[in-house]
């Protein structure tokens, strides 16, 4: 997992285009198109809201979950990392998991971007996916001196036909399949509510410009 956090930080920076707001959340029937505007727009609100970063580290976790959260199906998500798990649970500890869960997310993802450089992107072109339920949208990361990293975002289909992002493989490592086996340890030793408690309290720790990195962060 060493490159996980850094690959998803340059694999999400698409060329940044001027943005003074934030953006405006579209229903999205095409997840190729999906994962470049999110892309897009995301960093675009690093680029526009330097100095209110500047001023608060926090604003990340704003533009985190304004830019990306919408796009991201983090209740499935959630449920695939509970994995065998989620039988066992209650519908009060599954909305409680999902929601503290999303919340450690953001604020993983927050303060990871507190170091970003720019890099060159590169999207895979778009395949047929008339009838698929779930696709890989292919993304390579170009740096100077080194060679390229190969991600696939995994998106899914909604009951909407809309899409939405769940998981990223970066150099044949899942995200999910990664935080399972670290959640599922944690609550076979301390149990789910437990499990839950921790997650919130990482969800609103506060941003430091200080503290880990980019792939460190995570």
């Amino acid at each position: 997992m060493k490159k996980f956090i850094s690959a998803l930080l340059f694999s999400l920076a698409a060329t940044v285009t001027t943005q003074a707001v934030a953006t405006e959340h579209k229903d999205y029937k095409d997840p190729y198109v999906m994962i470049k505007d999110v892309a897009d727009h995301t960093f675009a609100r690093f680029e526009h809201d330097k100095a209110l970063i500047k001023k608060d580290p926090n604003h990340l976790k704003v533009i985190v979950t304004e830019e990306m959260l919408p796009y991201i199906d983090s209740r499935y998500a959630s449920y695939k990392v509970l994995g065998t798990y989620l039988r066992q649970t209650t519908k009060e500890q599954r909305d409680e998991f999902s929601a503290a869960f999303e919340g450690y997310l953001v604020s993983t993802y927050a303060q990871a971007f507190t170091e970003y450089t720019d890099q060159k992107v590169e999207f895979g072109h778009a395949s047929d996916f008339a009838g698929e339920k779930i696709v890989e949208v292919p993304v390579q990361i170009v740096e100077n001196g080194r060679p390229p990293i190969k991600l696939q975002f995994k998106a899914r289909r909604q009951n909407d036909d809309t899409w939405k992002a769940f998981d990223l493989v970066a150099e044949g490592i899942s995200l999910l399949n990664s935080k399972q086996t670290e959640i599922t340890g944690l609550i076979r030793s301390k149990g789910i509510d437990e499990v839950i408690s921790m997650l919130k309290e990482k969800a609103n720790t506060a941003i430091d410009m200080n503290g880990p990195k980019g792939k460190d962060a995570l």
